[in-house]
């Protein structure tokens, strides 16, 4: 990769604002390949250096992946203009500014929800042509039937669009069921249920593509996505990891 300032990779990988930045390599606390640098400005290739931090290995990473357990009540948005922004639930190291939610789940849904910085990743999780799936758990005013499974199943139109077949299960009562769909229009899952006469009453996403919500990720906790994860997460869009 092409050689980067020393103060624009530490801030990118979350190791302080350029200003602190400046100020330990001025201390002498930043070295690349064995070399103390106390130049801020010094230019290297990030992916080939061997970099240290105050007396710390820092691995260098292009892009970021989450995973987040969304609460309701937070909007899927990175500022507060619409309401509380689901990066209100990160941790302080994990505040970025460039972190892009992978679609989107209403104020009032729970679940699964992807973080990324990664835009040609972004791109792909979401465009209808690589049809990743999503499944959701929702819960309904009326039971389901037979009959909804297979409307969904020869895929339903939306105020004349027509949607891709969907994959509609139902529990026991017919009022829990599993519904996969591979495209995310505005709130689809509820439209659909609602051109078939019924109601959600809860809905939560439980998995995106490969990776499914952790039973042991508490509602509004996060975490970075492990390695083989990721790597699923790519190869299910055709991208080699990054």
């Amino acid at each position: 990769m092409a050689k980067e300032r020393l103060d624009k990779v530490l801030a990118h990988l979350g190791l302080g604002s350029r200003k602190e930045i400046h100020r330990l390599a001025r201390a002498g606390l930043v070295s690349v390949d064995g070399e103390v640098v106390r130049d801020a400005a010094f230019k290297f290739d990030p992916a080939q250096a061997r970099l240290e931090v105050d007396g710390e290995v820092v691995v260098y990473r292009a892009f970021f992946h989450l995973m987040l357990h969304k609460p309701a009540g937070y909007v899927t948005s990175t500022s507060d203009r619409d309401g509380q922004p689901v990066t209100a639930l990160l941790p302080e190291e994990w505040q970025r500014d460039d972190w892009m939610p992978v679609g989107r789940l209403d104020k009032d849904t729970e679940g699964l929800l992807l973080l990324t910085t990664d835009g040609e990743l972004l791109h792909r999780l979401t465009h209808p042509r690589w049809k990743v799936g999503k499944r959701y758990y929702a819960e309904l005013a009326a039971p389901a039937t037979p009959a909804d499974v297979e409307a969904f199943a020869a895929g339903l139109e939306l105020e004349g669009e027509p949607l891709q077949p969907a994959e509609l299960r139902l529990e026991a009562d017919g009022r829990r069921v599993e519904l996969v769909i591979r495209e995310g229009k505005y709130h689809q899952v509820k439209r659909m249920f609602a051109a078939r006469g019924n109601h959600v009453t809860y809905l939560r996403r439980v998995a995106f593509g490969p990776l499914e919500l952790p039973e042991d990720l508490p509602i509004g906790e996060s975490r970075p996505l492990e390695p083989g994860e990721e790597r699923r997460l790519y190869e299910a869009v055709d991208l080699a990891p990054r």
